[in-house]
């Protein structure tokens, strides 16, 4: 076995635990599985497609990349990829940047608009589920942004159901850290883009990727401690 092959392995492994542990699939779902073109929702796309060969659920795929309307190359690098992986792929346009600059767009606002459009094509297309490739990172650095900025607790579910169940959000990725997609990112030669986020450097979830690194020196379980957490409380000693 390859370290390429390896590390699909164990990734692959991560996300049919998450998908048996939280229902994510049944057979005859057709997925759109939400690409932006990072290396999480590219890894999340791979492995989807290649568990497609052995598992006993049958179910389609359908890559969606939403085109933001930034001067990038997305659109025609992810399309020469979905093309060569083989999957079924749509391109839905959209351009948040009409009658704005780039400074008046913040995280919530492209967020949104992107959701929306996704949201449409799926329903557009028939799909049953949606994937995000959010892994277990961003779910921990959510909650924590919900506890220090908006004063709740609250995380990104696992699967989570929409409008009365006619969306159905799945995160298949929600038990991978995010080293080991990093890893394999580099060893399956991703397609390479250099659009990036115009507030990525500023933006809260970077100051809260900050706090997590530090305190991984004095405790390097911090994000499974924090993973496990909502999972563990104990109603007695809450407010």
């Amino acid at each position: 076995m390859s370290v390429l092959e390896g590390q699909a392995f164990y990734i692959s492994k991560r996300i049919g635990r998450a998908i048996m542990d939280y229902r994510m699939l049944k057979d005859g779902d057709k997925i759109c599985v939400a690409v932006s073109g990072g290396k999480d929702s590219l890894t999340m796309l791979k492995i989807l497609h290649e568990r497609r060969k052995f598992v006993p659920i049958k179910y389609d795929i359908l890559a969606v990349h939403i085109d933001m309307g930034y001067p990038c190359q997305h659109p025609r690098i992810l399309a020469e990829y979905f093309k060569s992986l083989g999957v079924d792929y749509h391109i839905e346009k959209i351009d948040i940047l009409k009658g704005k600059t780039r400074k008046d767009i913040s995280c919530f606002w492209c967020s949104w608009n992107r959701r929306k459009a996704l949201f449409q094509a799926a329903d557009r297309f028939g799909c049953t589920k949606v994937a995000l490739g959010h892994h277990h990172d961003d779910i921990v650095e959510t909650m924590l942004l919900n506890l220090f900025f908006h004063g709740e607790i609250s995380a990104m579910n696992p699967r989570q159901e929409l409008f009365d169940g006619k969306i159905v959000i799945i995160r298949p990725l929600c038990y991978c850290e995010e080293k080991l997609i990093v890893r394999f990112a580099k060893s399956a030669g991703f397609p390479h883009h250099k659009c990036a986020c115009p507030n990525a450097s500023t933006s809260q979830r970077t100051k809260i990727t900050e706090i997590l690194s530090g305190l991984e020196k004095v405790c390097p379980e911090v994000k499974t401690n924090v993973f496990k957490s909502v999972k563990r409380i104990k109603q007695d000693y809450l407010l």
